[in-house]
């Protein structure tokens, strides 16, 4: 399959293509270079404006006295619930302090105690005191800082901004050897044209605008999922949808990105209340607010299905120091007229983060030759059914390591492209409101067989809504409509409750879905669903 487009009308050459700018593209391209290849970065914005930019939690890494990998790996396979791939999650825990290491290496300053040791705090499922964070509540756009710093001073790194990256290209053996892609500009470079490179690297993020409510920045549109689907390659666990349980409530009719409350927020000692004031989890889970993310975000659903209400409450008023400690949130809440010291801050789950994507093995690579995928593009095992909180920064850092070192030992011969002769798709740019409402409301937080069929249903329905304009957003949408539709359709398969899949009709975790769904389509749109043993102990 392909996205309509106008043929190419201009050609960039690198050994590596690199697509998205977050940790996992930039970490990637930096480590590429260590081998002295030459590297292209496509980014869809402005270099510095993707999801990690974003992140107010911190990189989790067994640093502190009295931790250990081992631990951090318990904490992390009792998060995945059954589904993480226990060697890749060895190789994220045991890999992952010389990763931060060489982080910190390259310009990044974490806070420190008083005596200058870095400052390691918990958040919600780790039993260890082990998360990094930088400026309080500003680790992610501190990394992207250092990161990018680091990019621009290397003259064999390009990179393009404000490009959409639309399909891969593959040679006459079937080898990904470059992408096409959008550029929004002027020169010798505006509209559609090819990089060509002798391995892709999807780096793209998320797809949180796949709901109506999301943490993740409008250009999270899993274009990189999207673009691995359409060529051929498998994507697994793409059901497990976490929605990050603290976001601030903006009313009924507010869409896009909403201000996230970080985890550390209860990590530090907030709790989580309803219109009496009362504390409702408590008893629910025995680490209360800190339980795993999905359990917080379905307590709070259910919290909300019982009281009618749009969203409960987070009371820091207890906190000292709330403004200092966290002047992000602060700052978001006050210009939402919101004082923190003295009132109740409105919160309700809003997608977060996608635990699937394209498959990939321990070095990055996807089920097709030439084909990369690193950070939440990627669904490397180490996450399962849920990621735990801030393994998400370093599985990038980790990764992208060793995405770079099997490239650099398998790097083949210069390749050409041979055309795509499959059929063009794309919708109507007009259909993505209806899509992520029908997909909120029908494939959130809480999902039944009911829900999601008649979500599939609304989603033929906008199927038949086809344009004849190739644009940015029409392109956009034809991957948040793709994407959709894998979700459902792992989601109806998966017929019991794990991590951050909550099936209502199917309650239990049942050990005979102890495995990973995978799919794929071929050239002409055909779906073919396979399982994959996991090997979890």
């Amino acid at each position: 399959m392909k996205l309509l487009a106008p043929k190419p009308g201009w050609t960039s050459r690198a050994d590596v293509i690199v697509v998205g700018s977050g940790i996992a593209g930039m970490t990637t391209a930096l480590q590429l270079r260590t081998f002295g290849l030459s590297v292209l970065i496509v980014t869809k914005a402005k270099v510095d404006e993707g999801s990690t930019k974003w992140a107010q939690g911190g990189i989790a890494a067994a640093l502190g006295d009295g931790d250990s990998p081992e631990a951090h790996l318990i904490d992390t396979l009792i998060a995945g619930a059954g589904l993480c791939d226990v060697e890749a999650v060895r190789v994220l825990v045991t890999e992952g302090p010389e990763a931060v290491r060489k982080l910190i290496e390259r310009g990044a300053k974490f806070d420190t105690e008083s005596d200058g040791e870095i400052a390691l705090t918990r958040e919600g499922g780790h039993l260890r005191n082990r998360i990094l964070h930088a400026g309080g509540d500003a680790t992610g756009a501190e990394v992207s800082r250092a990161l990018l710093a680091a990019v621009r001073n290397d003259p064999q790194i390009e990179v393009v901004e404000d490009a959409l990256v639309l399909d891969a290209l593959k040679d006459k053996t079937g080898r990904v050897c470059g992408v096409t892609l959008h550029v929004i500009g002027a020169g010798s470079r505006d509209g559609v044209g090819q990089a060509l490179g002798k391995a892709v690297v999807l780096g793209t993020g998320g797809l949180g605008q796949v709901f109506a409510s999301t943490t993740n920045p409008s250009v999270s549109t899993g274009d990189g999922v999207a673009l691995a689907l359409r060529a051929g390659a498998k994507i697994a666990d793409v059901e497990f949808i976490q929605f990050h349980p603290t976001v601030l409530w903006l009313g009924g009719k507010s869409r896009g990105q909403q201000p996230l409350i970080s985890e550390a927020v209860r990590g530090e000692g907030a709790y989580l209340v309803d219109d009496s004031g009362a504390r409702f989890m408590q008893g629910l889970h025995p680490l209360a607010e800190l339980a795993p993310r999905d359990v917080v975000a379905i307590a709070i659903m259910r919290k909300m299905k019982e009281s009618g209400q749009d969203h409960v409450w987070l009371d820091v008023r207890h906190l000292t120091g709330f403004a200092e400690r966290f002047p992000t949130i602060n700052a978001s809440c006050l210009s939402h007229d919101i004082d923190p010291s003295k009132d109740l801050i409105p919160v309700a789950p809003a997608s977060h983060y996608a635990s699937g994507g394209v498959r990939v093995d321990l070095n990055g690579h996807s089920s097709i030759a030439g084909l990369y995928a690193c950070g939440e593009t990627a669904c490397s095992g180490v996450h399962g059914a849920n990621r735990l909180a801030s393994n998400s920064l370093l599985e990038g850092l980790v990764f992208s390591a060793r995405i770079a070192a099997d490239i650099a030992a398998n790097l083949p011969a210069e390749s050409e492209p041979v055309e795509n002769t499959s059929q063009p798709f794309l919708l109507d740019p007009a259909v993505r409101k209806e899509l992520q409402t029908a997909m909120s409301r029908g494939a959130g937080v809480l999902r039944s067989a009911d829900s999601l069929i008649e979500t599939s249903n609304a989603l033929s329905r906008l199927e038949t809504r086809h344009s004849d304009a190739p644009q940015v957003d029409a392109w956009e949408t034809t991957n948040l409509f793709q994407l959709a539709q894998t979700i459902l359709r792992a989601a109806l398969i998966r017929q019991e409750t794990r991590g951050s899949h909550w099936r209502e009709d199917f309650p239990e975790t049942s050990t005979a879905w102890e495995k990973r769904i995978v799919q794929k389509i071929d050239e002409v749109g055909n779906w073919a669903t396979e399982y994959a043993r996991v090997v979890n102990k």
